[in-house]
């Protein structure tokens, strides 16, 4: 998440609420935790049952209406408390249809209607709670969805998307245009010809999409699509809904719900797993929250002066570390593994979250499928309330096995820093960034040549496994690439040098024994207009031009040969810190802004027994030393073949300017 992108209403709704709530018990700690799951809703024809925690709580009512999101209350409930802290009441009759909400009191003043914390669908712009069944809103054949195979992590290609971006263009041939739905769609075509949507993905050789927030937030006012809004969503209110806005109709609680299903269902209809990016750090504001309007201050963290911390830079943090809290965020996202067959989750600002909480939601992945992916962002805006050692940080990915962490050091010694659009690095021939870049090409793990003292951000190794990095070069909270190219390059540097270091750059990525991470549109050189933070900039600025996956598609089909090549030949992926440390070592290079490495020895069984790659940022082509032998150039001048494009014999090979070379023996 880019903490640039702070909401305004969110900000003044926390500050006029920045006091200390902690005096309903001795301790946070202190509060019982909660029997059995955190449903809060539970429905039959005959009955309904409906519980809420909150323990110190004088009064709890639930309330019923006719509509989800006009109206008063037909009927007012009072619940009775039981030992954990948990509120109960049932209703006698068939409640299918109709709308809820808790009310509590404290210290004798009423905090306002919620839906609860726990609510698994609600009506428009998500204020009131829904009745509903949840076996009703399976698709057909929903019964029969399975996950697509997945042998190991270090197989997974992720494309990063937001659902409005990758549909709203006037040209992408796609009828439900920044829906759910938009990737139920087969066949749609530019007005060029061109493969879009779904079929896009699948040509392009992706198998994991990480879809943009998804549930419940609060910057699109799903009674008012026809004003074209936009946000990223990063702004959560139900973290177990998925968001009106995306759907075709917000007003009815089951629609939602059942095409985000067909979404779910036709991606894995195609092998594409589904990768739910989710923000429990922080959320959209306090006072007005639902959690705070269910136990207040149990579910933030407060600073020293005991006012609400914001280490999210958005108003708040949460703490994970509280039995509740932690409870919640592991319930949830079993709710979306279980519910929606989601197959991986995206943590914005995880370094927020405990270490112990985030092994717990592991843990219990793996009961269901240790093939679920996790990964998130190794770093917090702002200092969170608790000792580092104890967070999710990228320096103890080490102490998080099975998760994985975005490496800043790779992709800003590629393209350069984060904090300054205009400051170039390897590409643009910036001496210096060689080591930080070899860093991220062996995984973020130990390795003989790697030099720590000489890397960016990271003076030692923080991954165990190579798979728990994330390779990238760009994603959604920064410039696309092609715009960081243009704005670091002199002025007026020419169209076919950008596109030469376009692929130099994605080179990288899909050679690293990292886990390859592509932002949307940057197969076809999308830009955003030169907006680094486009969180709710309008669609002229965010959406994928389709036009130019025909312009730019030699882009495109260098990508995805390069995906395919990587698929093809697993020595690119070996996944194991022991067998990269044996099979993977760079080759000696003279001067700067060049790379080399080999893959010896038919690496993880590889069919190509010595691959070397090298990388070129000078605008002259430079000599490589190599292991003496008969080599067949697979990539070459920005061109792939596996099939080969020449052959070189001898000690020596020359890499073009601005380009990769790939050859093997």
């Amino acid at each position: 998440m880019n903490v640039k992108g702070l909401i305004l209403a969110g900000i003044v709704s926390t500050t006029i609420s920045c006091q200390s709530v902690k005096k309903e018990a001795p301790s946070f700690d202190n509060y019982p935790v909660r029997e059995g799951t955190l449903t809060e809703m539970d429905y039959s024809p005959a009955e309904t049952k409906f519980s809420l925690w909150s323990p110190f709580a004088d009064e709890v009512k639930v309330l019923l209406y006719e509509s989800g999101h006009e109206g008063s209350a037909y009927k007012t409930i009072p619940m009775k408390k039981e030992k954990d802290g948990t509120w109960k009441v049932a209703v006698q009759e068939d409640l299918n249809g109709k709308f809820y909400t808790f009310n509590v009191k404290m210290n004798g003043k009423w905090l306002g209607d919620t839906p609860g914390i726990m609510a698994k669908a609600v009506g428009v712009n998500g204020k009131r709670a829904a009745v509903l069944d949840l076996d009703t809103t399976d698709p057909e054949g929903w019964a029969e969805d399975v996950r697509p195979a997945l042998n190991s992590f270090a197989d997974i290609v992720v494309y990063e998307m937001h659902h409005r971006d990758f549909s709203i263009d006037s040209v992408s041939g796609i009828t439900n245009k920044g829906k759910f739905l938009a990737l139920t769609e087969e066949g749609t075509k530019s007005v060029l010809g061109d493969k879009t949507g779904i079929d896009h993905l699948k040509e392009l050789g992706v198998n994991h999409v990480h879809i943009l927030p998804s549930y419940d937030y609060a910057s699109v006012d799903e009674s008012k699509l026809e004003n074209n809004q936009y946000n990223w969503g990063y702004d959560p209110v139900n973290y177990n809904v998925p968001d009106g806005s995306y759907s075709t109709d917000p007003y009815n609680p089951s629609v939602r719900i059942k095409e985000f299903k067909q979404m779910v269902q036709a991606l894995h209809k195609a092998g594409i797993r589904v990768v739910l990016d989710v923000v429990y750090n922080h959320t959209f504001d306090i006072v007005n929250s639902n959690f705070e309007k269910t136990v207040p201050g149990y579910f933030y963290r407060f600073n020293p002066e005991g006012k609400y911390a914001d280490a999210s830079g958005c108003g708040n943090e949460t703490a994970s570390d509280r039995a509740m809290m932690r409870k919640y965020m592991i319930e949830s996202v079993l709710h979306w593994v279980n519910e929606y067959h989601i197959d991986g989750f995206r943590f914005d600002l995880m370094g927020i979250h405990d270490i112990e909480t985030m092994n717990a939601i592991r843990a219990e992945l793996n009961k269901i499928d240790p093939t679920i992916f996790v990964y998130g962002e190794g770093w917090a805006a702002g200092a969170p309330q608790m000792p580092a050692e104890e967070l999710a940080m990228k320096a103890n990915a080490h102490k998080m096995p099975g998760i994985a962490v975005f490496s800043d050091e790779m992709r800003d010694g590629i393209r350069g820093p984060w904090n300054n659009d205009k400051e170039g690095a390897f590409l643009i021939g910036k001496p210096g960034n060689e080591m930080s870049i070899m860093y991220g090409l062996v995984g973020c793990i130990p390795h003989p040549q790697i030099i720590n003292d000489s890397v960016n951000y990271s003076k030692e190794a923080w991954a165990a496994q190579p798979t728990q990095m994330i390779s990238y070069v760009s994603c959604h909270d920064d410039m696309c690439l092609a715009d960081r190219i243009k704005h670091t390059l002199p002025e007026g540097a020419s169209m076919e040098e950008r596109v030469a270091l376009h692929k130099l750059a994605e080179t990288f990525v899909f050679t690293s024994q990292g886990v390859p991470f592509i932002f949307t549109g940057d197969e076809v050189m999308r830009d955003k207009k030169g907006v680094h933070n486009s969180y709710n900039s309008p669609d002229e600025i965010n959406t994928v031009d389709w036009k130019q996956k025909n312009t730019y598609r030699e882009v495109f089909d260098y990508i995805k040969d390069l995906i395919a090549m990587r698929k093809a030949h697993p020595a690119f992926r070996m996944g194991d810190a022991d067998m990269v440390r044996k099979h993977m070592e760079f080759l000696p290079v003279e001067g700067s802004n060049l790379i080399a490495f080999i893959l010896k020895d038919r690496a993880n069984g590889d069919s190509w027994n010595n691959i070397v790659v090298a990388f070129n940022s000078r605008k002259e082509p430079a000599k490589v030393s190599v292991p003496k032998g008969n080599y067949t150039i697979v990539c070459k001048d920005g061109k792939i073949n596996p099939k080969g494009m020449g052959r070189v014999n001898g000690t020596e090979v020359v890499v073009p300017a601005q380009s990769a070379l790939i050859m093997h023996q």
